[in-house]
Formats: structure tokens, sequence, C-alpha cells
């Protein structure tokens, strides 16, 4: 056939771009799209909500680098994915939303699934938004979004298609356009200029963030310019946690000032340096302020670069590392930046009673290379500030959004994307019960995911908040479920540690187990 639906075509069309997985749900309004899904050689992933579907689609692209794509249908579907969309684009992840839309909504009311204006309601909270009217545009479009996702940052796109046009034939898309993509490179001479700001430099202080993820080589240049480093959650891991000069992610910690301060020369590469990041209106710092990123609306914010560098980060300091000969002696010390460490563990330990050692005894019974998927919890807030980091990539954590119920769908999304590389999600109580459904995913498709509840029963951060704000607590203590038997209802295995070594113990069995295990922790265990 030459002709074939145009929803099965796009299934064929994905496929031949190297898409392999779809997350999503069928329904009525997008069944088409579903026709062509077994023939084009696609996996899907049944979700058992669509914000299930776009927090595993966000997963599967972080653990990847490919991007998660998702099958929503016409208005409800389209609503409940935005906040997985809103997620993905504040932390700047390739997902691509694909939704059925009604084909007129001006001269009818009353339809199925009738949205007064839902490509602009997806436009709130991703790139781009668009609707396809030809199969021509179709295709058009997704060429544009996967092409984008590799030339610029990486951020959600929505493209929805009337229901007629994916019920009607359509001729093939077009062979998938040969053209190589590169992000952009720095301009003749900036880099030479960069290198000469660090030659006179004592104290040259680099900040790596989410968009300088993968930059393996950064710590061996960081050595040969004997300069100091800090990440931003998003960035832990590109600087190894045992080298001498990393100072770790304490950003958000107020006495970080003085580090940054102290430093003569600061470089950030692939940052925003958000309100997320710091938690303050202004970086601290006093010297000369360098940006890298590909961004340009980063470059020009309210930090006020001095120096502005439009351009990959991979490049600029692969660049950067050709310019020096011979290790700089500067005045960083690692005695300065161990003591640094010392006190912001210790201020961890006074504001969150308890946590570090349960943080401590899980690190101690996973792999190295363990892709971790965190929620909005007390656990992981506390886990993401001490939690030595030897690679980047590795731990995924709703930072900018800041939803609930992210953790255990990301983390089945990244458990089919990694394969065999291990995969564990964190999530608190209260938002594990956000998307608690998707469990049954994770037990249908046998995944071995040990997933760790930290179960204060109470809304932790927001009583602490409240108290701090001399607002007297309220709707902050829920009455929870018994998790054990909730997840033997879903056919999980289980596990209930009283102490850290029972929890060492259920981790490492649970990393063995033949599909997931619910390892239930309360504030309680010693």
């Amino acid at each position: 056939m030459t002709q074939r639906p145009l929803g099965a075509q796009i299934s064929h069309m994905l496929k031949d771009r190297g898409v392999d997985v779809i997350f999503g749900i069928p329904g009525v309004h997008n069944q088409e799209m579903y026709r062509g899904i077994e023939e084009a050689g696609l996996t899907h992933v049944l979700a058992r909500h669509e914000q299930g579907a776009g927090f595993m689609a966000d997963g599967y692209a972080r653990a990847t680098g490919k991007p998660g794509v998702a099958y929503v249908i016409t208005g409800p579907g389209v609503c409940n994915i935005m906040t997985p969309m809103g997620q993905a684009y504040s932390d700047s992840v390739p997902m691509l939303v694909l939704s059925s839309c009604l084909d007129e909504t001006e001269g009818t009311r009353g339809q199925l699934h009738q949205m007064k204006d839902q490509e602009a309601a997806a436009a709130t909270v991703c790139d781009w938004s668009a609707t396809a009217r030809t199969a021509s545009a179709a295709y058009t479009l997704i060429d544009r979004a996967l092409f984008e996702f590799d030339a610029q940052r990486k951020r959600p796109k929505h493209i929805t298609f009337p229901i007629a046009l994916l019920q009607g034939n359509a001729d093939a898309a077009p062979k998938m356009p040969q053209a190589v993509v590169s992000l952009p490179d720095p301009i003749d001479g900036q880099v030479a200029g960069l290198a000469d700001m660090i030659h006179e430099a004592r104290r040259p202080l680099f900040i790596f963030g989410g968009g300088a993820v993968h930059l393996d080589f950064a710590a061996a240049v960081m050595a040969n310019l004997g300069a100091a480093s800090l990440s931003t959650y998003a960035g832990r891991g590109i600087i190894p946690s045992s080298d001498p000069l990393h100072f770790g992610a304490p950003l958000a910690r107020p006495s970080s000032v003085d580090v940054i301060a102290s430093a003569d020369l600061v470089i950030v590469m692939g940052s925003e340096l958000s309100e997320v990041d710091l938690w303050r209106h202004t970086l601290g710092h006093t010297a000369r302020l360098v940006r890298v990123d590909i961004d340009p609306e980063v470059l020009c914010d309210r930090h006020g670069a001095d120096y502005a560098i439009l351009a990959d980060c991979f490049a600029v300091l692969d660049q950067l590392s050709d310019l020096f000969d011979a290790p700089l002696d500067t005045d960083w010390t690692a005695a300065e930046v161990t003591k640094a460490r010392a006190k912001w563990r210790t201020e961890v330990e006074a504001e969150r009673v308890g946590i570090l050692p349960v943080v401590d005894a899980l690190r101690e019974g996973l792999p190295v290379d363990t892709l971790i998927y965190s929620d909005m919890t007390q656990f992981a807030y506390a886990a993401k500030e001490v939690w030595p980091m030897e690679q980047s990539g590795l731990w995924h954590h709703p930072c900018g959004f800041g939803t609930l119920g992210y953790a255990l769908p990301a983390a089945i999304g990244g458990k089919i994307g990694a394969g065999d590389q291990p995969v564990v999600a964190i999530a608190g109580d209260y938002g594990f019960q956000y998307t608690l459904q998707e469990l049954m995913v994770a037990v249908e498709l046998n995944l071995c995911l040990p997933i760790i509840i930290w179960d204060n029963g109470k809304l932790g951060e927001i009583e602490d908040s409240m108290v701090h704000a001399q607002i007297a607590p309220n709707a902050v203590v829920q009455k929870n479920p018994d998790f054990v038997k909730l997840a033997d209802a879903y056919g999980c295995a289980t596990a209930a540690p009283k102490s850290l070594v029972d929890l060492k113990a259920a981790v490492i069995k649970a990393l063995g187990a033949d599909g997931p295990t619910v390892i239930h922790v309360t504030s309680e265990i010693n």
C-alpha cells in the first residue's frame, strides 16, 4: 500500500526516525494513532493515567538521551499530561506529546472531550504547541520537533491532529532528512579571551549546571586549571565528588555565597542559575562573571554576565583544555573545600534530623551507576545535598516545576530505557499517592525496580515552612494506607525494614528481584 491512515503513517515515521517506545493511553479519539504501532515495530507502554505516561516519557528521555514520546487523547488526555510537560520544560527534557483534537470547536458545543483551545492550553507548559491540518504539516512538525531536540535547548513540544485527518489516508512520510546537527560553537577568539582571564586569576571558580551534563573530561580540565568547582543539583557528578577542589552542590546553602564571593573569576557553564538552584536572588559573586550557554535568554538574565559565550559547553571546555600546556598554580586548597563540605553536611543534619543515616545506608546498598528518580520529599532534599556522585546524569529530580508524583512513573520510564542498569525510585508517603496506580505498569512489565517510600506521616516540608513563617500548621498531617498491603494488592514484592542494616539488605535483594519491590521506610528506622 502506498497510502494508509495518517495515524498509522505517523507511527511508521517515528520508527524511521529512531523512536522505539511510546507511552500513552488509547481512546476513541486517538485510536487511529494505534493502528500502525505494532506494524511499525514500536513498543507501547500502557500507563494508568496520562500524567503517568508523561512522567514515564520524561524518565525515559533522561535515561537514554532520546526523546520521550507520548500518545494522548483530546481534551482530558492533554490536560492530564500538561503537568509532566511543565516539568519537562523547566528541566530541559526532550518530550514529544502527540494528541488528537476535534475537527472544529467554534460551530458545535458539547462534543466529547471538548476544550475551548487545546493548542493554546498546551502551549502554556511547553516550547511550542501546534495543530497539523494536513498530512504534510504533520510530518513537517514532527521533523521540526526532532531536529530542535538536537539543535537547541531540549524542551517539550506538543502536536495535535484533527480526528478526521488521522482517519484519512495519506502518503507515507518522506525519508528522514539527511542533516548534520550540532550545537553552536564559540566565536573565534572567545575561548582565548576566557583563557586569558583564567591565566590572570588566582581563584577561578567553575559552576556546572544540567546543561553541561556528560562533560566526562571536565575534571581533568579543572585539575589543569587549578580551578575549584560547584554544581547545581542537575549538574552533580560532572565533577566527581572525590575531586579535592569540588565543593559539591551547596548553591542553595546561604554560606555558599562566602565561597563564591572569594573567587576572583566565576565561570558558569550550562545553568540558568534559577530560583530553585540558588533560593536567593543573586549568585553572590563579586568578581567578573562568565556565562556559557546555548540559550541566549540565559546569557542576558538578572545575573548580568560580564562575558557571555553563546555556545555548547562541550565545545568551549574542549577548546579551553587545548590552551593550557601545564597545570596552573592557584590559591584554592583541598583543606578549605573539605572544611566547607563538612560544615554544609552538619547544617543538613541539623535541619533534617535523622535522615542522613538513612541516606547513607541506602547509598551503601546501591551500585555507583544507579539511576535515581526522586520526588518532592524531605528525604530527597537532604540526600541531594550530601550524596556523593562520581558520574553525571544519574540523579533525576523534578527541580523546576516541582511536581509531586514524579518519581515512580519517571523511574518506570527510566528503567525501560536503561535496561540492565539499576534504577531506583524515591518518593515521600504523600507524593507517592499522586501516581501510585502506575505501580501496576512496573508489575505488568516485570521491571526490577526498588521503590523507596519515606513515610513520616505528614507533609513535613510544608509543616516546617509554616512553623518558620509563624503559621499554625494546618492540613499537613494525613492518614496513610498500609503501604505494604497496598503493594501486595498490586502484586509487588515488599519490605518494611526496621533497621539501617535491614534497609541495606532489602535494597540489595530488590535489585535482584524479578519485578518491582516497594520498600516502606518510616522515620522511626534506626
